[in-house]
């Protein structure tokens, strides 16, 4: 890697650095983040734009607070398919991508195919969506629900410290 981390190789530490700072705080400036990191502005400008190009930042957003928008109710949706060849998972996989109550969605390794994390403002809710969307997704076969009493950790994608 050059002195300034320009090439496109593997991340160093001072890359590590930046993505810690930013996954704490994402809005803060070219300049507060070089400060943090140790770098001057245009190294630090000049790796953020790298590690934005290739795709070790995806992009930033607002993290909303569930509660004052009257969304926390979150249900884990285990979900088997009645096939798991490419067409079906391809398929569910593009479906469950429309359903806007679906925050997450993860093919498993396990007893089941795919746990889903559905937020809603209530069990009425999580209810209707789980007859009416989720459970006419392509090749759904059965789905069991696990409602969450308390949310302990959240960190959306922040990844905390990352390791080298």
């Amino acid at each position: 890697m050059t002195k300034e981390g320009l090439d496109r190789g593997p991340i160093d530490e001072f890359d590590r650095k930046i993505l810690d700072v930013l996954a704490e705080d994402g809005r803060m400036s070219i300049t507060d983040l070089a400060e943090r990191v140790g770098l001057s502005k245009t190294p630090c400008l000049a790796r953020f734009r790298r590690l934005l190009s290739t795709g070790y930042i995806e992009g930033f957003k607002a993290i909303l607070n569930p509660a004052k928008m009257e969304l926390d109710h979150v249900a884990f949706t285990e979900v088997k398919l009645t096939q798991t060849d490419e067409k079906a998972l391809s398929a569910f996989n593009a479906a469950v991508k429309k359903i806007k109550e679906v925050e997450e969605c993860h093919m498993i390794a396990g007893r089941f195919d795919y746990l889903l994390k559905v937020r809603t403002r209530d069990i009425r809710r999580y209810r209707l969506i789980l007859g009416e969307s989720i459970s006419g997704l392509p090749y759904v076969a059965s789905t069991s629900t696990n409602v969450a009493m308390e949310t302990v950790k959240e960190s959306g994608n922040s990844f905390g410290k990352m390791k080298g």
